[in-house]
């Protein structure tokens, strides 16, 4: 919504925070990424279990996650297009609604193969979601309160990947694999009905239920070129990239750290560091009120920063102070992924859904490809030597981010609403 020619600016009717339909858009869009990330990581704790079901080796078995990773970037770019054809909550809908359906025949999979084509379809599936909810969000709400809304939703991404996780493990010491499988499609099926009933109708007409893009606006590959090329966006990337990498390398392989000696726990008992993405939601939420605060490239810096603390830390050998940086470090994370996700909602006027595609297929990239990288630094030389990977992961981060430290906040008029501002491109 933008003030008309020759009249006086439109008042902006968006929510605000503390009105209902603010509200019931948060609920919804947190039950989205519950639904999700529920999904997505489910077969991680259950890794074991798989592979002594089919008789595979683990890195077979590992494939049930990385395929669905996979397909959930390599559909991101297809799903933003539809968001700009049929709508951001249809296309979170229809997202949901397929990979569920999906995940309901996964347990019936006779064997490694057909299990491995369902899991990559239902990551594409569900690559709908992240490529249209913060692009909604920046769209939808107020722009004064897109950046917190934008980080409770980002807050439901840890909810639903740490829930997940621990309903999968616990479903499938009952029943087996097909349990902790069965157990979250259940949970995405649950999200996916608060999400339809709560998100408000009148707001799934014509803004929201239609993507807010003119008809006289610049056409996909003009939206495409915008997402790729507005300035600030491509370090805005990097950051996905790098930090997802740093991140996903400490989770993939604190596992066989702490079963391993002076810790030397149970496997089950190290499965439960998974609870520390609890600090990841504060994380999220966080950064929303503090971004509308002090900006995002202070946001930015500062967890980027706090982050590296916590990595530093993890070379400790208790284990009190090992899950004190884990609960640091992830909090740290997650602030950093709101603050960036939700500075890239701000910063696209123009091609926002691909925006948003793009920032997650850098993303899921840094989570399978630095962080398999990283499994070969661990294989090399060991804990310490990964931990060493990862802060460098995130020292390239901060030189990236140095594109952003004079980057100005989109204009507003005001009203509060986003003005285009006409601004170069990198």
């Amino acid at each position: 919504m933008s003030p008309t020619s020759g009249s006086a600016p439109v008042h902006d009717t968006r929510p605000r925070a503390g009105t209902r339909a603010y509200r019931r858009t948060v609920v919804a869009m947190v039950a989205a990424a519950v639904a999700t990330f529920a999904q997505l990581w489910s077969v991680q704790p259950i890794l074991p279990a798989i592979a002594e079901g089919f008789e595979a080796s683990a890195a077979q078995a590992a494939l049930t996650a990385s395929l669905a990773t996979g397909g959930l970037a390599g559909f991101s770019l297809v799903w933003s297009g539809a968001a700009d054809r049929i709508g951001r909550a249809r296309v979170i809908t229809l997202s949901l609604v397929t990979a569920t359906l999906l995940g309901a025949l996964a347990p019936f999979a006779a064997d490694l193969s057909p299990l491995l084509v369902v899991r990559a379809l239902q990551g594409a599936a569900l690559g709908g979601v992240p490529a249209a909810a913060i692009a909604y969000l920046a769209e939808e709400i107020h722009p004064a309160d897109a950046p917190r809304a934008t980080g409770l939703y980002i807050a439901g991404n840890p909810l639903g990947g740490m829930g997940g996780r621990l309903l999968a493990g616990f479903a499938a010491d009952l029943g087996g694999w097909q349990w902790g499988i069965a157990a979250n499609t259940l949970l995405g099926a649950i999200a996916l009905a608060v999400f339809v009933l709560v998100l408000p109708r009148g707001r799934r007409g014509s803004p929201t239920g239609r993507a807010r893009v003119p008809s006289s606006g610049p056409r996909p590959r003009g939206r495409l070129r915008a997402a790729l090329t507005t300035r600030g966006l491509p370090a805005l990337y990097a950051q996905a990239l790098l930090l997802m990498g740093a991140f996903m390398t400490v989770y993939n392989l604190l596992g066989f750290r702490l079963v391993q000696e002076p810790f030397a726990l149970s496997q089950s008992t190290a499965s439960l560091l998974f609870l520390a993405y609890t600090a990841g939601m504060l994380g999220s939420a966080a950064a929303g009120a503090v971004t509308a605060r002090f900006g995002g490239y202070a946001v930015l810096v500062s967890a980027t920063a706090l982050m590296a603390a916590g990595l530093a830390a993890l070379v400790t050998t208790s284990l009190v102070g090992l899950v004190a940086a884990l609960l640091v470090l992830t909090f740290a994370f997650f602030a950093a992924h709101a603050g960036a996700s939700a500075w890239v909602g701000r910063r696209a006027v123009a091609g926002r859904a691909q925006a948003m595609a793009v920032y997650t297929l850098a993303y899921y990239l840094g989570a399978s490809l630095f962080s398999w990288c990283g499994g070969l630094v661990y294989d090399a030389v060991g804990w310490g030597g990964a931990v060493v990977y990862a802060l460098v992961l995130c020292a390239a981060a901060a030189l990236a981010g140095l594109r952003l430290r004079r980057l100005p906040e989109p204009a507003t008029d005001r009203t509060g609403v986003l003005a285009r501002s006409g601004e170069g491109r990198t």
